[in-house]
């Protein structure tokens, strides 16, 4: 586990999020946290994208299941 990735996605999930509560895990999922809609998940995948330096493609802005696929998942994207 890279702790520089989770510390930076947990930073960006509570802004987001607007929640300085919220503790990230890897199994935590959109319905586990209610303002995740739509909308904020738009605005944490462009968030994501602009801190790492990557780029989702379409079929992978929906694609993850859990924190933990979308954290592995920039780990091997990002250059940390």
């Amino acid at each position: 586990m890279n702790t520089t990735v989770d510390a930076r996605l947990q930073r960006i999930f509570r802004i987001v999020m607007e929640d300085d509560d919220l503790e990230l895990t890897d199994d935590l999922t959109a319905s586990d946290v209610p303002r995740w809609d739509s909308v904020a998940h738009v605005s944490l995948m462009f968030t994501i994208e602009s801190e790492f330096g990557i780029e989702f493609r379409d079929e992978e802005l929906n694609s993850f299941r859990t924190v933990g696929e979308l954290r592995r998942f920039v780990e091997t994207q990002a250059a940390v």
